[in-house]
């Protein structure tokens, strides 16, 4: 089976063009690797990693907070394109938070705000694999200090590399050696 790479980060705010690229970048580097790109059907850094893995012929999954196409584009102002699946988890911005992460093998941070800090929290809380983006500015180039404070081990795994594509191989290498035998708190 594919690995899932759930692609978490700001969703609005100022987003630099530099970073946007790094977001696509990201995206293709994922397809490239053949596997399926997870987000959070939003708009912003999320939307270029879709972009980025459709424009190298990969599979994207968004996972809505809305309960209908309709309520993701009219009441959250979320896109459509570049997703090949929609998933209306009808839970709100963090209730969807939850099946993000659960639905990922493998979660990175790009850049992010409060809403990715969730992420980052439950995926960490839950023994995730988790990538962090460096350069991409946001709760990303927190996240050594949050781990620092937080003090707790739960058998999450951080990986940290300012290049996408090698951050992306270095999760793949790592998960299939190592993190695959015990991916998550549940097992």
């Amino acid at each position: 089976m594919k690995l899932k790479i759930g692609v978490m980060g700001s969703a609005s705010g100022k987003l630099s063009k530099a970073h946007t690229k790094i977001a696509f970048e990201l995206g293709g580097a994922i397809a490239d690797n053949d596997c399926i790109t997870i987000t959070g059907a939003c708009p912003g850094y999320p939307l270029e990693a879709a972009r980025g893995a459709k424009s190298r012929g990969g599979f994207v999954i968004g996972i809505s907070p809305a309960l209908s196409e309709k309520e993701h584009i009219k009441q959250y102002n979320s896109p459509i394109a570049y997703h090949d699946v929609l998933i209306f988890t009808g839970s709100g911005l963090m209730g969807r938070e939850v099946v993000n992460i659960r639905s990922s093998d493998i979660v990175i941070i790009l850049g992010g705000h409060s809403g990715t800090l969730g992420e980052f929290s439950i995926a960490y809380d839950e023994g995730k694999l988790i990538g962090v983006l460096l350069g991409a500015g946001g709760i990303a180039s927190e996240i050594k200090f949050i781990v620092k404070i937080i003090d707790k081990k739960t058998g999450a795994k951080i990986i940290y590399e300012s290049n996408p594509r090698v951050l992306v191989e270095k999760l793949i290498d790592y998960y299939c050696k190592y993190h695959c035998k015990h991916p998550d708190v549940h097992s």
